[in-house]
Parts: structure tokens; sequence; C-alpha cells
């Protein structure tokens, strides 16, 4: 991120609508061919990282079905009876299920949400909603599928890096999984066309699955809000603060945004991927030098919040910042 987004507000960042950003499209099926086309991928997912800190994935290995069928649970369990869903609700974050409406968690301008954790999967779906009835099934199919896909990202990530895929493998197979199910509603002319503020994921990887266009990012090389086209049966990628720790800067964490879909309510799952809950992140000893030293302090899963918890009034609140030596 330039210096530019870090001193204007993030939100008055200028937005060009008109020009729908030309995102990296990587097919992840051609990382389990012949070494030279896996090497290729791999450069590829290393330079969109690096660059961009997000890129769509196609040919991942997640059937339509399951993935509308996680969109279905998901937009079910939002049109639920009010009272059915504030049994979820909560001002503890570290709650293993909770459900909120815009206002207290300071960069929600206009959505609700379920957030959850999925993995390891047998420990967590007993404290996910039981309505409706479709709901544990259908996104218990999606999570695991997602996380599927997240390990095998990591690998070619780690890759990239020069650290080789099987680095910290025991860690990230026994990390971590939230997701953040999301409902925007339509845009009306008399509310805010924001649905979720400027803002970076915590984690190493987010994996954003959505039903309609609504997603922005910035793009680095301009400082401008771009608009991210909705490709049939693609997943979002973002890189998230803990990667560009890890990898001491050389990949960055991606400014987004969520506005609201003029013709449509949106849903948005959003599986973000880490450590477990104290497990430390730290710059890879492998990246530091003389000529490269550590930029970042350790954190965990648990320190980011705390964070938030500290800083729940701060709309300008920044978890990597506050890493930054």
């Amino acid at each position: 991120m330039s210096d530019l987004s870090r001193t204007v507000p993030q939100e008055q960042l200028p937005s060009e609508d008109l020009h729908p950003l030309q995102m990296p499209v990587i097919n992840l099926g051609h990382l389990s061919l012949d070494s030279a086309t896996r090497s290729h991928v791999v450069d590829d997912i290393a330079k969109a990282s690096r660059d961009l800190g997000y890129f769509q994935v196609i040919n991942h290995g997640i059937s339509q079905s399951v993935m509308d069928s996680a969109l279905e649970a998901a937009s079910e369990f939002f049109k639920l009876p009010s009272e059915t869903k504030e049994k979820f609700a909560s001002e503890e974050l570290r709650r293993p299920v909770r459900y909120d409406t815009s206002s207290k968690d300071s960069i929600s301008m206009s959505r609700a949400f379920l957030k959850h954790y999925a993995h390891p999967i047998s420990e967590w779906i007993q404290y996910w909603p039981q309505e409706p009835p479709i709901y544990r099934e259908y996104m218990g199919k999606y999570a695991a599928e997602v996380r599927r896909v997240a390990l095998h990202l990591m690998e070619a990530i780690l890759e990239g890096l020069g650290l080789g895929k099987e680095y910290l493998n025991e860690k990230f197979h026994e990390g971590s999984q939230l997701l953040s199910v999301n409902c925007y509603p339509k845009a009306s002319q008399s509310a805010t066309s924001i649905g979720l503020a400027p803002h970076s994921d915590y984690g190493f990887l987010t994996i954003l699955l959505t039903s309609c266009q609504g997603l922005e990012v910035v793009d680095p090389s301009t400082n401008i809000w771009k608009r991210v086209q909705q490709l049939p049966h693609a997943l979002h990628v973002h890189i998230g603060d803990h990667m560009e720790v890890l990898s001491n800067g050389r990949m960055k964490t991606v400014l987004h945004r969520a506005l609201l879909n003029s013709e449509e309510a949106r849903i948005s799952i959003a599986s973000i991927h880490g450590f477990a809950l104290h497990e430390k992140v730290t710059c890879a000893k492998e990246l530091v030098d003389e000529e490269n030293p550590p930029r970042y302090k350790e954190s965990s899963f648990s320190d980011f919040l705390d964070h938030l918890t500290a800083n729940m009034d701060n709309k300008h609140r920044n978890f990597l910042e506050s890493l930054r030596m």
C-alpha cells in the first residue's frame, strides 16, 4: 500500500467505477500438471500476491452446486425472524458463533453478518445454526472444500517465496478457518452505498464467494478504487495481514470494501485462513538479512482479537500498522 493510501482517509480515495479492474485469473487445475506448468502458475500467483494482493481462481475443484448451496444456506439464514438470529448476537468477539448487524464493529456500514469457526469442523459445527435445516450440511460441505483450496494456494505462495511448499506445513494444516457470512441489502437512494468500509483481513488468505457484484479493491499502482468483475464459477482471493508479515513485506495485504448492489441484495461468504488462535506469526527467518531486517512484530489471531476489542470505537484502526517496526 502506498503512502497516499495511508495518509488519505481510505473512503476518500478516488473511485473509477466505469473501468472495472483487470484482475489476474489463475487456473488452479494447472498446479497439478507437469512441473514446468506448475512452476509457471506458481510464478503467476507470486506476482499477483506481490504486486496486487489479490487475484481470482478458476478450475479450483469446488462444484457449482456446492457453491450455490452455501449461498442458499446463507440467504435462508438471513431470512429467518430477527428473534431467531438474535440468539447468536454477542459483543464477545471470541464466541464460536456470532451474529450482528451494522453499527458495533465500526466497519460495517450496512450489513448483517454471521461469523463462525469452521476448522476442525467436527469441533465447531455443533455451535452452528440449526435453522435453516440445510445450513450445517450445505455450509459444512463448502467450508471443507474451500479449506482444501486454501491449502493448495498456500503451498504455491510459499513456493513463490522460495520457502518450499512444505514450509510450516503442520501449522497451516492445524490452523484456523473463520467463515464470515454476510448479507448486504439492495442499495437505496436514501442510504449509504457502502456496505462494508475499507479494511484488510488479518489472516494469510481470504477466499471470497459472492452472489453478485459489489466488491471493490484499491489498485496499488493508482490508489483508485476499482470494482471487481463477477466471473462465472470464480473465487476471489485476498492476501491478508499475516501473509504480509510472514513474507516480511514481499507480499501485500489488500485494502477492499463492499458496495451495495443497486439491483439486488448481495450474499458473500469469506473464508479466512490463519494459524491456530495463539500461534504466533513472525517474519520468515529465510527472508530476513542485513539488507532486509524484520519489518513487523510477531502476532497471533488472539492478538488481532485483542486489538479489535481495544479499538472497538476507532473507525480507522489498523492491525497491520500496529505491527510495523
